[in-house]
């Protein structure tokens, strides 16, 4: 028996090899069926999928064998990867001096007819074979060798698969985990901005207040000045950080619950003395969707219809269909509308349209970004129509299958 040679490249394919995280793991339906194909067209009694490591020939898939692994000294396979772009073809292994006192010749599964298809990899590295097997001599047609090439393009293609969902999981889960991070460095700098903010601004309320009659009136603007500017920044550090949390809401997981129940729980929020109408018609609706996201979503859109809102009587509808596919929603104010010129970015991130709103606080441009983001992530579409000095009605779906 002739020992296999070592391959120059061995240890850049033994690196190739582990990459794919394929060694001693269990069988699997979609290989087992490339070796029941291979087997059956080239009419033999046995079939792998072989991968060839340090010290052994490891088996993917098997058909006829009962062996799991066998010594590389001894594996056909081993000098099938020699030459990666040819085909390894032993018709009767019995007359063949590098074969004939085999252990797998001389024992069982006895081998006599083989032929090795290498698996390479797309750097050009040979990982192993798909090989035919009998214990008879045999020659394979043109069409057959041409079919198991195709085959064995197969078993590299699933070997990919694999590598490149290993690599999507690696990276989601680096994605959390970098998530996590900024979501805690977020809060951390969120109060340790906020700290000094709420500081200078108490500070400017307390000189305003107890020694408004020692001040001119430049001095007295400029403290306010100070507290209104605080205040913006409180607003934006704020909005910020609700923006942020917008993925961590969306895997929050889906439950079944009231609608009406979930609307008044939002306008007791914003209206907790009843001074804004509210119409809505739907009773007793039930919705099966994430109840966290989408409350989050309303809260912003009907905070938007108060506090851009010139009107006396503010008021606000909320309206709900249900389609096939999606749960259909709007939310319509009666307040100062959006211009034509103005619409298409009102749900960019930062994009602020107005000066202050009805209480004489300026926006962050954060809420109708946010409002989009989980919309888009809950398998939605949202848009608007919008009237000056008549109101805008927002539109969004959320889709009843699980999008996440």
């Amino acid at each position: 028996m002739i020992l296999p040679p070592i391959p120059e490249n061995e240890a850049e394919r033994l690196k190739a090899l582990k990459e794919y995280s394929i060694l001693d793991t269990l069988p699997e339906e979609e290989y087992d069926d490339i070796t029941k194909l291979a087997s059956q067209i080239c009419q033999t009694n046995i079939s792998t999928i072989s991968l060839i490591d340090e010290k052994r020939q490891w088996f993917k898939s098997k058909i006829g064998v009962d062996d799991y692994e066998s010594s590389r000294d001894a594996a056909f396979c081993a000098h099938a990867i020699i030459n990666p772009n040819e085909i390894f073809t032993v018709k009767d292994s019995r007359l063949d001096e590098r074969f004939h006192d085999n252990p797998l010749v001389v024992g069982e599964p006895h081998v006599v007819f083989y032929t090795g298809i290498p698996l390479v990899s797309p750097d050009g590295l040979a990982l192993g074979t798909l090989c035919v097997i009998d214990d008879k001599p045999k020659e394979l047609s043109h069409e057959q060798l041409k079919a198991l090439k195709s085959l064995s393009n197969q078993v590299v293609s699933l070997f990919e698969l694999r590598k490149s969902k290993i690599l999507l999981e690696k990276y989601a889960k680096d994605l959390v985990n970098k998530n996590k991070e900024l979501e805690k460095f977020a809060h951390v700098a969120a109060h340790d901005i906020k700290s000094p903010l709420n500081n200078i601004s108490g500070l400017s309320q307390i000189l305003i207040s107890d020694y408004s009659d020692k001040l001119d009136k430049d001095a007295l603007m400029y403290l306010s000045m100070l507290d209104e500017s605080s205040s913006i920044l409180r607003n934006l550090v704020d909005g910020i950080l609700e923006h942020s949390k917008g993925d961590a809401i969306l895997v929050e997981k889906r439950s079944v619950f009231n609608l009406s129940e979930l609307v008044n729980e939002t306008i007791a929020l914003l209206d907790n003395q009843s001074e804004y109408r509210f119409i809505f018609s739907f009773q007793d609706q039930k919705l099966y969707t994430n109840r966290v996201a989408l409350q989050q979503i309303l809260i912003n859109l009907v905070a938007n219809g108060i506090k851009y809102n010139n009107k006396d009587e503010v008021a606000i509808e909320i309206g709900f269909d249900e389609a096939d596919e999606f749960y259909e929603f709007f939310v319509k104010d009666n307040g100062n509308g959006i211009k034509a010129e103005d619409q298409r970015r009102v749900f960019d991130i930062f994009e602020v349209l107005t000066n202050e709103d009805r209480f004489g606080k300026k926006g962050s441009g954060i809420g109708l970004s946010t409002v989009r983001k989980l919309v888009e992530g809950l398998g939605g579409t949202i848009s608007l129509e919008s009237e000056i000095g008549k109101g805008t009605r927002f539109l969004f779906t959320i889709t009843k299958y699980n999008f996440l």
